[in-house]
């Protein structure tokens, strides 16, 4: 019986996924599903990334968390629109769902936007199994975290289009091995893109931000 129901509630959000899909692809907004575990920096890397879009490709950002708008209070700064999603008025869920992801962005004028970023919330289990629609997922983990995380939550790197991993700016800190790093990444997806990026610095960014406006491009002349 409860595989039937979790079949069911993963049946009818992947409905829901399609209809933003098609939604989005009919405004021509590419959208991003960034997801990591707590504290890997999401919010940092959107605030550099926001900054070298500025001008350039017209942006937004959905934000999950469970509680507080703090991170949707600072993406706000960079002056593109930005909705918050609090999940702690259904339950505390620690994933973003198709349907709410539906009802926020109807709260944006999407045929004003190019790029829209959906901030997950910080989990690496639960929003690799919710699709919301989006072209790509982008996983980020840091080099706070260990080298394992690939490893230990496959399926979040299974079903990702790239990794970044940040903070290197700290690696003359720590015992980290970014290439072991590395290597557990494509050992869990082979051939995956990876970004060594700094949200502090900036270092890394420039790859980052060329592979995001070629997904752009590639929406806007119609392709997926």
């Amino acid at each position: 019986m409860e595989i039937k129901v979790v079949q069911k509630v993963l049946s009818v959000n992947e409905r829901m996924a399609e209809e933003n899909r098609r939604l989005f692809s009919e405004k021509g907004v590419c959208v991003i599903n960034v997801m990591s575990s707590p504290g890997s920096g999401k919010t940092a890397i959107l605030e550099k990334t926001l900054a070298r879009m500025a001008g350039k490709v017209p942006s937004a950002v959905i934000v999950g968390d469970v509680c507080t708008t703090h991170d949707a209070d600072r993406l706000a700064r960079t002056g593109v629109p930005v909705l918050q999603i609090n999940t702690d008025a259904f339950g505390g869920d620690c994933h973003l769902a198709a349907h709410v992801v539906e009802k926020a962005a109807g709260e944006l004028d999407l045929s004003r936007i190019q790029l829209l970023f959906v901030e997950n919330v910080g989990n690496l289990v639960c929003p690799a199994e919710f699709d919301i629609g989006e072209d790509r997922r982008v996983v980020v983990m840091s080099v706070t975290e260990g080298e394992d995380k690939p490893l230990k939550y496959p399926v979040m790197f299974r079903t990702c289009h790239v990794t970044l991993i940040n903070k290197t700016d700290l690696l003359p800190h720590l015992d980290y091995d970014l290439a072991k790093a590395k290597e557990n990444v494509l050992q869990v997806h082979p051939d995956m893109p990876i970004f060594t990026v700094s949200a502090q610095t900036g270092e890394g960014m420039t790859g980052w931000v060329d592979w995001l406006k070629a997904c752009v491009e590639e929406k806007v002349s119609g392709g997926r």
